[in-house]
C-alpha cells in the first residue's frame, strides 16, 4: 500500500484577518534559495539584470491586472523585493487577467491572489527567456498590514533605503 505523505505548512497569515480588505500592505518576496537572481548593488544602488527588469515590469503591471490594486513604493534587491500595495475594497475583485486562478488558493482580489499572480507571471516570463532557468521565488511571502500614516512613511523610507543598507542585510549571500 502506498504511503501518503501529508504536507503541512504553518500559515504566517493572521488567522482572522481578511486579506482582501481595503488598506495598505507591505510585502516582501524572496528569491528562490535566497540567490541573488535580480542584479547587484553598486555604490549603494541597485543595478537590475534582465531578470530584475522582468520583476520590476511585473510589479508595475499589477494594477493593470487587478482593478482593486494600486502599487506604491517598491524596490528590487539582489535576492528579494519589497513593496507596498493598496487594496480598494470598493472595486470589484476581478482577479488576474494573465494567470489562471488556483483551485484552492487565496480568494480573488486578496493580497495572496495578487502576490501569487505576480510571482507566476514573473516566473513565466523568466522561463520563456530561459526554459532551463527553474524556480524564481521562495514559497510564500511576508506581509504586514500598514495601520497608520506614520507606519506607511516608515515603510516607504525603509524601502528607499534598502539598497544602501545591503551590506548589513543578514539574508544576503
Amino acid at each position: 500500500m502506498p504511503v501518503r505523505i501529508e504536507h503541512t505548512r504553518r500559515s504566517i497569515r493572521l488567522p482572522s484577518f481578511d486579506y482582501a480588505s481595503s488598506g495598505a500592505y507591505f510585502v516582501t518576496i524572496g528569491a528562490y534559495q535566497r540567490e541573488c537572481l535580480f542584479g547587484e548593488i553598486v555604490d549603494g544602488g541597485m543595478v537590475l539584470n534582465e531578470i530584475g527588469r522582468i520583476v520590476r515590469d511585473g510589479w508595475d503591471g499589477i494594477g493593470e491586472h487587478f482593478s482593486n490594486v494600486k502599487t506604491d513604493e517598491f524596490v528590487v534587491m539582489p535576492n528579494h523585493v519589497h513593496g507596498v500595495i493598496w487594496l480598494d475594497g470598493s472595486c470589484p475583485h476581478v482577479g488576474a487577467t494573465h494567470a489562471s486562478p488556483l483551485p484552492k488558493g487565496p480568494s480573488s482580489g486578496s493580497v495572496g491572489a495578487i502576490i501569487g499572480s505576480f510571482k507566476s507571471a514573473v516566473t513565466k516570463r523568466v522561463n520563456e527567456m530561459n526554459p532551463l532557468f527553474g524556480p524564481v521565488w521562495q514559497r510564500n511571502y511576508y506581509e504586514r498590514v500598514i495601520r497608520s500614516d506614520a507606519e506607511l512613511d516608515a515603510v516607504r523610507q525603509y524601502i528607499r533605503d534598502n539598497p544602501a543598507k545591503w551590506e548589513e542585510d543578514p539574508e544576503r549571500k
